[in-house]
């Protein structure tokens, strides 16, 4: 028994039932027990991998992305290029070098790194440290100094906590966690009814909401209509806003009961793309998208690179790239890679782009509405 099932336990008898919502927040982000701010649980050592860690290809084509997305903003003097959630700083230095070849771009960048994992963040400066820009950490999205910012949040939004509401009865009940007669964690329902949910379903029925993520959607958005700027989204999600659950626990690459080890597995939902949409455009911002990843990437030219990649590979080197191209556009279940087996992350994985008004079509998504 870790200390934070002690902890949770704890709070529990003495609070009484806690909501997902703070159970999640409390397993991942604890300020010293928490998944995410005791480890770095990325790679094969960890458990799970992330796109930027398959292949430079997916960071390098996001910093040229961000290139011609400045262009289009119309080349502000200065930029802020801001990562939320940036893992191992993987993905910001592989733009940073994709960036260095449009070198006005690269003379006006300053990147900001939102982070509130010690563990990550002492990562990051690690990787970062012979970058040739000015690059800071925050742990919040609002203490981002204020001008022009390009933002990237590649599976930040799915990490976030979320909310179930179960139909019971012909009302909406708030899920809860609690303990069973053995001491062990288990879902209950409150008492109480939610009466703004105004929805009929069958009984059992299930509503995810992640109001962290809409609250933290709406305030960059609010930026970027205010100060200017675009923010691109990459994670794996739905397009639609349905019924039913996607909170999952992963541990070392392998589903895990999401109550079991609280602070010892990654816990996970699947993103509601149209709710995080709703939030943007509710604060003024332009959403284009969904498209796929495979589709994005497609377009960002990442066959192109690969091939430009492969002309100074061997044998060896050209296999790692074709795999991990498979992996990154492919809809696919099932690939064989080295390590395992794995699905492609091509249709499961989405992206949108937030933009100010009046930006043209971001690049990636110009067939888009």
């Amino acid at each position: 028994m870790s200390a934070l099932e002690d902890y949770l336990r704890d709070l529990i008898v003495q609070d009484g039932p806690l909501t997902l919502e703070r159970y999640m927040g409390l397993a991942l982000g604890h300020p010293t027990m928490g998944y995410y701010t005791t480890r770095d649980p990325f790679g094969a050592a960890g458990d799970f991998t992330t796109a930027p860690e398959i292949s430079q290809m997916f960071g390098e084509l996001i910093g040229l992305w961000a290139a011609e997305t400045w262009v289009a903003m119309g080349a502000p003097p200065r930029l802020h290029l801001v990562e939320i959630g940036p893992g191992r700083g993987t993905l910001m230095q592989d733009a940073l070098r994709a960036a260095s070849v449009a070198p006005a771009f690269a003379q006006v960048i300053e990147a900001h790194l939102v982070e509130t994992s010690p563990v990550l963040a002492q990562a990051q400066r690690d990787k970062l440290a012979a970058v040739s820009v000015p690059v800071s950490w925050h742990s919040a999205i609002e203490t981002v100094p204020p001008g022009p910012a390009i933002v990237i949040a590649n599976e930040f939004f799915d990490a976030l906590p979320v909310r179930h509401y179960v139909s019971h009865a012909g009302a909406w009940r708030e899920r809860l966690v609690g303990l069973d007669a053995q001491n062990r964690f288990t879902f209950g329902l409150s008492r109480e009814v939610e009466p703004s949910i105004k929805v009929a379903a069958p009984e059992g029925s299930v509503i995810e909401i992640s109001a962290v993520g809409q609250r933290i959607m709406a305030t960059l958005a609010a930026r970027l209509v205010e100060q200017g700027g675009a923010a691109l989204i990459i994670d794996y999600g739905y397009v639609e806003t349905a019924l039913g659950e996607t909170l999952q626990a992963l541990r070392r690459h392998r589903f895990v009961d999401p109550l079991d080890c609280p602070g010892e597995a990654d816990l996970t939902t699947h993103v509601d793309f149209a709710a995080l949409a709703r939030a943007a455009r509710a604060a003024g911002a332009h959403v284009y998208g969904p498209v796929t990843q495979g589709a994005l990437l497609t377009g960002l030219g990442i066959f192109e690179r690969a091939r430009a990649l492969s002309r100074r590979a061997d044998a060896a080197q050209i296999a790692t790239l074709e795999a991990a191209l498979l992996r990154l556009v492919s809809g696919q279940s099932g690939l064989e890679v080295e390590g395992g087996v794995v699905d492609g992350m091509g249709e499961l994985f989405k992206a949108i782009c937030v933009t100010a008004p009046g930006m043209a079509a971001p690049a990636g998504f110009e067939a888009q509405p």
